[in-house]
């Protein structure tokens, strides 16, 4: 099993490329005591983004809108959503192997989020956020293993 910092170093990895890919000029801030992961430069303006893996879950990208601090001892409180401190959430999926950026305006949630993949059961599409509309690149890393020495 994938430890959890080796599967969010893929994800920003494969974030990066794509908005490489996407014409973005991506900055990277020093150290790890940053609110965002990223910094986007789009024709000389500024946007602090958020690096998350996302997982598919009932036909939609799951990915979570606050940061987990229950590594901490006694948190208080115990996660920290992004309002006011980043600018996009970035999402890479694995099954999808999408990447999406979503400005945090507009999320509602403030914990977790969804992009829908699957048409709605019931062809809702009033208020529903489809992954198509938010996807910059496909990445995949599927069959990228180091060979095994001997």
């Amino acid at each position: 099993m994938d430890h959890p910092k080796d599967i969010g170093d893929r994800s920003t990895l494969a974030i990066i490329l794509a908005l490489t890919e996407a014409g973005y000029h991506v900055l990277l801030p020093f150290g790890e005591n940053t609110r965002y992961d990223l910094v986007i430069d789009v024709n000389g303006s500024l946007s602090r983004v958020q690096c998350k893996t996302g997982r598919l879950r009932k036909g939609a990208v799951c990915f979570r809108t606050s940061s987990s601090y229950y590594h901490h001892p006694t948190p208080s409180p115990p996660a920290k959503h992004y309002r006011d401190q980043v600018d996009f959430f970035a999402v890479y999926c694995g099954e999808t192997c999408g990447v999406y950026l979503v400005p945090i305006d507009d999320l509602a949630a403030e914990w977790q989020a969804w992009l829908r993949v699957d048409a709605p059961r019931n062809n809702q599409h009033r208020g529903v956020r489809f992954a198509a509309d938010y996807e910059i690149a496909r990445v995949t890393t599927e069959g990228l293993r180091a060979p095994s020495g001997g």
